[in-house]
């Protein structure tokens, strides 16, 4: 197989492996064709008001303060006297659009969304908003519009303020949830002299749908527990009392309007929400008005937490929801059919109704779920041989029938509470066989990609022994064997497409398991390799054998370890810290061993700092700027003193620009910070001074110095500019650290090649990069050569996971991106914070790239090794991907927040 040709069936086969993640782990769980259900009943309201306090916590509305009163006295004087409260429990990822889904689609946010856009709708669903016959909605540009664009016809209005609004430095972000309440009361003011609209706003089933924002972007702004999140509470408290008090004065007080207020998600302590801690997932729920129970009085109650005594409302019954269980609460209120792929199941403690219509609700919600099992059992039956198909045993046809006959005799005798018991269990199983069908493929299309991919890494072991060692002869393959392997593999295709065929299973299926036949026959076509690498081994004294696999898997299971405990990182780069002890290279190079196991040390603390919950910490960054600064006047100093450096002056003005650079991005971030911190928003000037750090970052290393030490200092003067911009506190050393690390690693691999008697390039001080190297100097892998590559790997995982998770926004400070912007741009402060964790990366692949070069290595072969070692941990998170639980949880499974 040519490289061009390697090239691109390495392309193929890890962009398969990628896309086969999403559609055997994240596909959409959604099915549609299903019949709308609707209780049979006269609903209890005529109309909803919906409130959506985003970002609110439980306890910062139900707590009291220090003097015994509530932040919100209005909605507590609710709860204790007109309505029904609880918490509605979230799911992860607790982020703006997956809870407001839940709460008015009733389903938890399809897992493919994650591949297909934040503002637009990945997928088709119903709504509570679509059942409605008018729903009028104000607030934020980023919820708004989904629910709108996802509706049937032109029912569904919405009123929204400028993105630019949400803006994070602003002087008071409360302003915005006060655009809100100004305009619903202009809007019913209006409706007065508009008979179109007074009409419409005195029809059945109407939402009315505000979502507040200002709580949560104070929160991000000034954390939970700050004056400003408390005000904010108070703001919203007020302003749905005025709204409350107009609605029921607009209607003459008829009685048929039902309140709900609750929130999307919650936020922790320092301003951060998308993971599970309880401070994300636990919101308020406040029901109140036409059909809603009142307050029920009781004498003990447990929970496992402790809220009920520290809000004092233990004899106030809670009744917790699900947060997908809110939709179906509103359709019910209202009268329109249950939202279609809604999984949330009623909660009839809310309802002041009467034991018939709570039933008949209960029915109703039973049959929408089990219509969307039936939807998914037909599709599931249709693309599967009837003789291999296995159905779900507890909801067979003929159970179904029984569930819903006998659901329906117990509603006809009056046995309301058998029937509700009833309809519980039937809303479990048809739940339970949702998930069964979902992922009926899961473990054969998984088998499939898997044997796919072992092959393609069994074949490029294959083709490192055969081109880059010298463990194997070179034998000329038997043609005729060639044609009889050939036919052989491809009658196996044949057969794998036929049996897909006559399932009519979809074409990806194809691609999955018909990918392991080609790239098995380019192994098994290998077989003259295998077996001198066969005879090679055995010619080897076993145990080493042994030793080595193990200390090889050892090596790789570390790898994937770190992924879910950072710690292991601390312990790889403490064993890190003796490597040169152990080789004995620490006799022929002392102080470089020494700097060595120093510099591990010290990066190992990082991983042991707390990836959340840490406060800013801004004189650290300046710290870190400053000695950055000082660094490069001694690095200055002493590069000057040999004349031969510098050829001329430009090299010198580079170097000072860098300076400047770092300078200026010192003062940016102090200056930024505390003008925030008086409100004086972003400077413009500080703005721009930011961006064009951000730009000259990437071109002023192109114009210093090809010595192999100037060229690498150089890119990280330039990389630490950015980075301290991006900086809030400790992390703003790590890549200092790391790169002292790595200037360290380059020498001790020149030593280390001394050490096996390999043969030497020049000094590293004159390596210049601006010269071709020649590849006739290329030497075969050494087994040396592996270890290398492997701390390339380790290296590489440290800077992904040393400060940040790279797999959740949560575990960044959104302070981050504040000397760029303030207002609130998912992309582009998304972008912002993975540019933040691609700087570290940035840095260890100069180096290894360095290392790569000074040890006369062709980038091949060590690329090679290093992509095994990527494909054998690639294989074992295949296996460990979850379709539920928090991004934040990579990485931080060891992270306790108190």
């Amino acid at each position: 197989m040519g490289i061009p040709v390697f090239i691109l069936a390495g392309l193929l086969v890890h962009f398969v492996f990628l896309v086969s993640i999403f559609d055997i782990y994240f596909s959409s769980p959604l099915v549609h064709g299903m019949t709308p259900q609707q209780t049979p009943l006269p609903p209890p309201a005529k109309r909803l008001v919906l409130f959506v306090a985003d970002g609110l916590r439980a306890d910062s509305l139900y707590e009291l303060n220090s003097n015994n009163t509530s932040q919100a006295p209005y909605l507590r004087s609710i709860l204790e006297n007109n309505g029904s409260w609880g918490i509605s429990h979230t799911r992860v990822p607790t982020e703006s659009r997956p809870g407001h889904v839940a709460l008015i689609a009733g389903f938890y946010e399809d897992v493919s969304a994650v591949a297909k856009g934040w503002k637009e709708n990945p997928v088709e669903f119903d709504s509570i908003l679509n059942e409605s016959k008018y729903t009028w909605s104000w607030g934020s540009p980023d919820i708004l519009p989904m629910f709108a664009k996802g509706a049937t016809g032109d029912h569904v209005y919405t009123f929204c303020y400028a993105a630019e609004s949400e803006d994070f430095g602003a002087q008071d972000a409360a302003k915005l949830d006060t655009w809100v309440f100004d305009h619903v009361k202009s809007f019913f003011n209006s409706s007065r002299s508009n008979q179109t609209l007074f009409s419409a706003l005195n029809e059945e089933k109407v939402v009315l749908f505000l979502h507040l924002l200002g709580i949560d972007t104070n929160g991000h702004a000034h954390r939970p527990n700050s004056r400003e999140y408390k005000e904010n509470i108070k703001i919203v408290d007020e302003g749905v009392k005025e709204i409350a008090s107009m609605i029921d004065n607009f209607y003459g007080n008829d009685g048929k309007t039902a309140f709900i207020l609750t929130s999307d998600h919650g936020m922790t302590d320092w301003g951060s929400h998308g993971a599970g801690h309880p401070s994300e997932t636990l919101t308020p729920l406040i029901v109140w008005g036409a059909g809603v129970n009142y307050p029920q009085k009781v004498t003990s109650q447990f929970f496992e937490d402790n809220f009920l005594k520290e809000w004092k409302l233990e004899n106030l019954k809670r009744l917790d929801v699900n947060q997908a269980d809110v939709a179906p609460l509103m359709a019910s209120l209202i009268g329109v059919p249950f939202p279609m792929n809604s999984v949330g199941t009623l909660p009839l403690e809310y309802l002041n109704n009467s034991a018939h219509f709570k039933a008949e609700s209960m029915f109703t919600n039973a049959v929408q779920i089990l219509e969307q099992f039936k939807v998914k059992m037909s599709q599931k039956k249709e693309t599967t041989l009837s003789f291999l198909f296995t159905p779900f045993k507890p909801l067979s046809d003929s159970e179904q029938i029984n569930f819903l006959k006998k659901t329906r005799l117990y509603i006809q005798q009056q046995k309301y509470d058998e029937a509700v018991s009833l309809c519980k269990t039937l809303i479990n199983l048809a739940l339970e066989g949702l998930s069964y069908y979902h992922t009926y493929d899961r473990l054969f299309l998984g088998l499939s990609i898997a044997v796919g991919f072992v092959g393609w890494t069994t074949y490029v072991i294959l083709v490192i022994i055969k081109t880059h060692t010298n463990l194997t002869k070179t034998v000329q393959a038997n043609n005729k064997e060639s044609t009889v392997l050939f036919y052989g593999f491809a009658c196996v295709g044949m057969i794998i497409a036929f049996f897909l065929l006559i399932q009519t299973s979809p074409w990806t299926y194809y691609v999955y398991c018909l990918l392991p036949v080609p790239v098995w026959y380019a192994v098994v076509r290998e077989l003259p390799v295998i077996q001198d690498l066969a005879t090679n081994l055995l010619s080897l004294h076993l145990g080493q054998s042994i030793g080595f696999l193990l200390v090889c898997t050892l090596g790789i299971e570390i790898l994937v370890f770190s992924f879910f405990y950072r710690s292991t990182l601390t312990v790889g780069l403490l064993v890190f810290a003796g490597w040169p002890v152990i080789t004995q290279l620490c006799v022929q190079a002392k102080t470089r061993a020494l700097i060595w196991t120093l510099l591990c040390v010290l990066l190992a603390i990082f991983p042991l700092m707390p990836v959340v919950g840490r406060e800013p910490n801004i004189p650290m960054v300046i710290g870190t700027g400053l000695l950055t600064l000082l660094i490069s006047c001694f690095s200055l100093v002493s590069l000057c003193k040999n004349e031969n450096k510098y050829r001329n002056n430009e090299d010198l003005k580079v170097h000072f620009y860098q300076m400047l650079s770092i300078a200026l991005s010192t003062y940016v971030v102090s200056s930024t910070h505390e003008s925030l911190k008086n409100k004086q928003g972003l400077p413009v000037l500080n703005q721009i001074i930011s961006w064009m750090t951000l730009v000259s970052s990437s071109v002023l290393p192109l114009l210093s110095p090809t010595f192999l030490f100037q060229r690498l200092f150089s890119i990280l003067l330039s990389l630490m500019s950015t980075y301290l911009l991006l900086s809030t506190g400790y992390e703003a050393l790590f890549p200092l650290v790391l790169s002292g690390l790595m200037f360290v690693w380059i020498t001790m691999e020149q030593e280390a090649l001394q050490h096996y008697g390999l043969s030497l390039k020049p000094k590293l001080a004159g390596f210049n990069f601006a010269y071709a190297t020649d590849i006739t100097q290329f030497r075969q892998l050494h087994l040396d050569d592996i270890r290398r590559s492997f701390f390339f790997v380790f290296f590489i995982v440290t800077a992904f996971f040393g400060t940040g998770n790279i797999a959740s926004v949560n575990s960044f400070d959104p302070a981050s991106v504040y000397c760029f912007l303030t207002v609130f741009s998912p992309f582009m402060m998304g972008g912002l914070l993975v540019l933040k964790v691609v700087i570290p990366f940035v840095l260890v692949s100069c180096a290894f790239e360095a290392v790569q070069v000074t040890t006369q290595l062709s980038s091949k072969s060590l690329f090679l090794i290093v992509l095994v070692i990527s494909d054998i941990m690639a294989l074992h998170f295949f296996f460990l991907v979850k379709d539920y639980g928090s991004w934040l949880d990579i990485g931080t499974r060891d992270v306790q927040v108190q």
